[in-house]
């Protein structure tokens, strides 16, 4: 018994290599021309908003948790009404009640309206009232400036020392300026330096306009209004 031949060799049986694909780039399309004043693809969100006062999404401060208020009145609320819960049950279970309960009852019953006593509570208790309605009513959080947003949902906000920390840096690099105070408010930046040479006129020209570039840098929701004093001085 002889073994069979082996088939022929064909040209397209797969070798014991595989062949190698040589790789190749595929060709980059072309970029469409960016128009004018449109923002590069991969631009940060702070060059969108910083330095151009019409740019960006208008922002607000963010509440205050109003922790402090809100537990001082906790408490207050708390002692009293634990205090009368107490009593009323001890005049539950037949004891007499308390000294201060009666004394308090016989107080408001006797008193006229008009009294001093009566006039000063009311007053104390309305103050604490319309306290209580401003701290709901309004966001708190004074020490902070908002800033403008690159998005709608996002929200930003600077320390007002931190501000005025860059402020016045602008300003110790204006030719001529000794020294310089910056104070940040809300709606108002003053600024006060002390001339040691130079126009104090030119020198006042000079910061009025680089404080004013560099609250554009901090890209603050509302710009401020900026007041510059200037002296010179000899020692």
């Amino acid at each position: 018994m002889t073994p069979e031949p082996d088939p022929p060799t064909s040209n397209s049986a797969p070798s014991a290599h595989p062949a190698t694909v040589p790789l190749t780039k595929e060709p980059e399309k072309p970029r469409e021309p960016t128009p004018p004043g449109a923002p590069e693809h991969g631009a940060s969100p702070a060059s969108l908003t910083a330095g151009e006062p019409g740019r960006g999404h208008p922002t607000h401060r963010p509440w205050s948790a109003r922790r402090l208020p809100a537990a001082l009145v906790a408490s207050l609320v708390l002692v009293a009404a634990g205090a009368a819960l107490v009593d009323v049950v001890a005049v539950r279970a037949g004891r007499p009640a308390a000294a201060w309960r009666r004394h308090l009852a016989a107080e408001l019953a006797t008193r006229p309206v008009d009294d001093v006593w009566m006039l000063t509570g009311a007053a104390v208790a309305a103050a604490v009232g319309v306290w209580l309605i401003v701290l709901a009513l309004t966001p708190g959080l004074r020490h902070w400036l908002p800033l403008r947003s690159p998005a709608p949902g996002l929200r930003a906000a600077l320390d007002r020392d931190g501000a005025a920390d860059l402020i016045r840096d602008a300003a110790m690099r204006v030719p001529g300026v000794r020294k310089a105070r910056v104070r940040v408010r809300r709606h108002r930046v003053k600024a006060r330096a002390d001339v040691r040479f130079r126009e104090p006129r030119q020198v006042k020209d000079d910061l009025t306009a680089v404080l004013g570039d560099e609250c554009d840098q901090l890209a603050l929701a509302r710009p401020p209004r900026i007041v510059v004093r200037v002296r010179r001085r000899t020692d």
